[in-house]
């Protein structure tokens, strides 16, 4: 929206107004049906005709002015090729080439009119143009009724300015309250615009624009579509019902109610909020959100749910609030144009006080573009779902520029049977499906072989690599310590093998455990199952969670 839209429908309110004043003036054509007790000043006025004769037609006395004929009412001029007037009946009747002139402000232009004194109506037709220099409004038909105070077109008009157009099949002027009502085919244009809807209500006292048929404003900077609402066109504030969207090249709002700020970008949606990241393939879900479609950030409560769209195995993330923005992004390439031999420049480096200048080497780079990468995150109570990898924890960062999820404060992570725990965890991403994952600190896997036996890995960090979803690769760095139950070719379990090393690596195929090998300061051995120390069964901090793992995505919308 645009304020604009404020200034085109003010002057088309004042076309109107002009209108009715030149009715209304002193010299109205509204008199008494009685010559006798009329006001002299609400006569209307022979100014001059090539031809004046009296007829009579049905016992009435009519004046027929023919060629160049002119009246006049107060201020207001008539002008026409011909005109009847029956001063008995009060009315007047013009035909031809009519001209309206109110006090050099408004000029009226039609072929026939026809003005009713007693029942103050008048009706101008064929090529019907009113003028105020500001404006001007063409139609075929155009009513007016001084009782009511109310103007009508219901054969098409259009009204034009020095920068908009607007088209409509019916509009409707009502002086009492203000109201300017346009119906069918409502089309408003603009350079900085275009608006389209079936009905179009707007108030010149409150300037106020009321919606309440399917409507579509192009902004340049978005496409706002609603059925219902109002907008505030002095204080640029508009209240959207019936789920209202608005959309531009990289996203798309919705709601079942959306409140927007065309002068901040700022909204706030309650509702069954959706939004959709369509550069980035994210869509997010909530009850409330405050958003701003300019900066492109949206912070979503009640219930929030994020999905990464990817074609067989989708991400879902939930929160108490998510939250997500976009930041610029550089994008460097080398520069073609330098060649081998002096792809180095040198560029002077700010020296400490009293120090030389000295200069530094870096590679010559040039800017190939600048990107907008979107991150989110994501605070409180955070629950991740997909069917390779589900995960928990207290917040969350993700940014589209290296797609990493990095997960803080009590993290859990979840893929096929291993749960992963650590102060914190990286999920590196690659196509939106897992690539890496990176545990820091108290890093802690477990894997439950049967209801008695887990195999457990720990160590200061951790590191995970997968492949098709699946993890084929595990490395402990740092104090690592393993425990892993070993079975024969009929699975009964024949022993455990725990060690002790600076860096463990294990490797997986078809789902289990193919290798193990142990670097550095190796320690441990083999224990029948039946001789495992307690000690060695559960690790120190040894915690299954289980019952916190999501289990459907399903979960995530409850």
């Amino acid at each position: 929206m645009n304020t604009r839209i404020r200034t085109v429908l003010s002057l088309i309110f004042l076309l109107f107004c002009h209108w009715v004043q030149a009715q209304q003036n002193p010299g109205n054509v509204n008199t008494p049906s009685s010559p006798s007790s009329r006001d002299s000043t609400r006569e209307v006025h022979l100014i001059r005709s090539d031809i004046l004769k009296f007829e009579k037609k049905d016992s009435v006395e009519l004046q027929v002015l023919v060629g160049n004929a002119v009246l006049r009412q107060g201020n207001t001029l008539f002008n026409g090729d011909s005109i009847i007037l029956n001063k008995q009946q009060n009315i007047i009747e013009v035909f031809g080439n009519i001209h309206i002139n109110d006090a050099d402000s408004v000029n009226v232009y039609a072929q026939y009119l026809i003005y009713y004194g007693d029942t103050r109506i008048a009706h101008l037709r064929d090529n019907v143009k009113l003028d105020d220099g500001k404006a001007t409004l063409t139609t075929e038909e155009l009513g007016y009724d001084l009782n009511a105070k109310t103007g009508s077109y219901l054969k098409g008009g259009k009204i034009v300015t020095s920068t908009s157009t607007l088209t409509s099949g019916e509009g409707y002027y009502y002086a009492d309250t203000k109201d300017a009502y346009f119906r069918k085919n409502v089309k408003l244009v603009d350079p900085e615009y275009t608006m389209a809807t079936d009905t179009l209500l707007y108030n010149t006292d409150t300037q106020i624009a009321t919606f309440v048929s399917p409507t579509t404003i192009n902004d340049g900077k978005s496409i706002i579509r609603t059925s219902d609402g109002f907008y505030d066109m002095s204080k640029g504030l508009a209240n959207f019902g019936k789920r209202p969207a608005i959309e531009d090249s990289a996203q798309h709002i919705t709601a079942d109610h959306i409140t927007f700020n065309k002068n901040t970008g700022e909204g706030q949606a309650e509702g069954n909020f959706v939004y959709i990241d369509t550069a980035q393939g994210v869509t997010l879900f909530s009850e409330k959100s405050h958003f701003n479609r300019d900066t492109k950030t949206v912070l979503a409560t009640g219930k929030p749910v994020m999905v990464f769209k990817q074609d067989n195995d989708s991400i879902f993330i939930t929160g108490d609030s998510l939250y997500s923005g976009v930041k610029a992004d550089t994008i460097f390439v080398k520069d073609s144009s330098v060649s081998a031999a002096d792809s180095l420049i040198f560029q002077p480096v700010t020296p400490p006080q009293d120090s030389v200048v000295t200069t530094r080497e870096i590679p010559a780079r040039e800017i190939e573009r600048i990107d907008s990468v979107r991150f989110f995150r994501a605070y409180h109570h955070v629950r991740i779902f997909s069917d390779s990898l589900q995960a928990v924890s207290d917040s969350m960062y993700f940014s589209g520029r290296d797609s990493v999820f990095r997960l803080y404060t009590y993290p859990i992570v979840w893929a096929k049977e291993s749960q992963i725990t650590g102060d914190t965890i990286y999920l590196y991403t690659k196509n939106k499906k897992p690539e890496h994952i990176e545990v820091l600190e108290n890093a802690f896997s477990i894997s439950r072989s049967n209801d008695s036996f887990y195999n457990q890995l720990k160590g200061n960090v951790i590191n995970g690599f997968f492949k098709d979803g699946e993890i084929h690769h595990i490395t402990a760095k740092g104090s690592a310590e393993s425990l892993y139950y070993l079975q024969d070719d009929d699975s009964a379990y024949t022993g455990a093998n725990y060690a002790q090393a600076d860096l463990i690596n294990l490797y997986f195929s078809q789902k289990k455990l193919d290798k193990i090998t142990w670097l550095y300061e190796v320690k441990g051995g083999f224990y029948p199952v039946t001789q495992v120390p307690e000690e060695r069964r559960r690790f120190r901090n040894f915690k299954w969670q289980e019952a916190r793992r999501p289990k459907t995505r399903m979960e995530l919308f409850e």
